[in-house]
């Protein structure tokens, strides 16, 4: 993934953000030392900006679709209610095993479910509300996902989608499949009535939407 804007700016930026905790950063290490595409991780600057939605937000139920190492579940379970639990979904049983530990790590496993499976079976189980989701997972299903959690969503709580500028394809006029499918998720959101939206061209974009009704 390229920088949508210049690694001074980038390394500027999370300079004058908030520092992530000690478990996170080393997770963060291990991560980019022994994972394959280590650059699926939200890292410091994004997972700071999903924490800070997490304490804007309060959420007693937090859903996330797609875990990987489990950065991005921690930082947004540090907004998380007294109670409240994050589930979080990997259809591999090594990133949600691996997860679990770091879950354990910082405390918060009694906090926070990994789930193993496919997203859209493992959705329909889970009875919510959620008044916070974060999609970031197979690209080409994010309408699919969309669809599944929109009526388990709390009025006013919020669906957050990584990855919908992916590296600047989304302009192309040539689309590969799912570069279209992230430009046909955020043409949905834009014309969903159901919410108020921003693409906010952080990292590889985040289409944060605000259910209103």
């Amino acid at each position: 993934m390229h920088l949508l804007v210049s690694e001074d700016i980038a390394a500027y930026a999370e300079k004058h953000t908030t520092t992530e905790g000690a478990v996170l950063r080393e997770l963060r290490e291990i991560t980019f030392a022994k994972m394959d595409a280590p650059q699926m991780l939200s890292g410091h600057l994004q997972g700071r900006v999903l924490s800070l939605f997490g304490h804007l937000v309060k959420p007693r139920q937090i859903l996330e679709i797609g875990t990987f190492t489990g950065y991005s579940a921690l930082c947004l379970a540090e907004g998380l209610q007294p109670g409240g639990m994050l589930h979080t979904i990997d259809i591999d049983p090594k990133m949600s095993a691996f997860a679990q530990t770091w879950f354990e790590k910082a405390g918060m496993s009694n906090r926070m479910t990994a789930h193993t499976g496919r997203a859209a079976e493992v959705i329909q189980s889970l009875p919510g509300p959620f008044d916070l989701v974060f999609i970031d997972a197979d690209k080409k299903s994010y309408s699919l996902y969309f669809d599944l959690v929109i009526d388990k969503v709390s009025k006013g709580g919020l669906i957050i989608a990584d990855n919908v500028l992916w590296d600047g394809r989304v302009l192309d006029e040539m689309k590969d499949e799912e570069t279209a499918a992230l430009d046909a998720y955020n043409r949905k959101i834009s014309a969903d009535p159901r919410v108020q939206h921003v693409l906010l061209p952080i990292r590889d974009g985040l289409m944060v939407a605000h259910k209103t009704v």
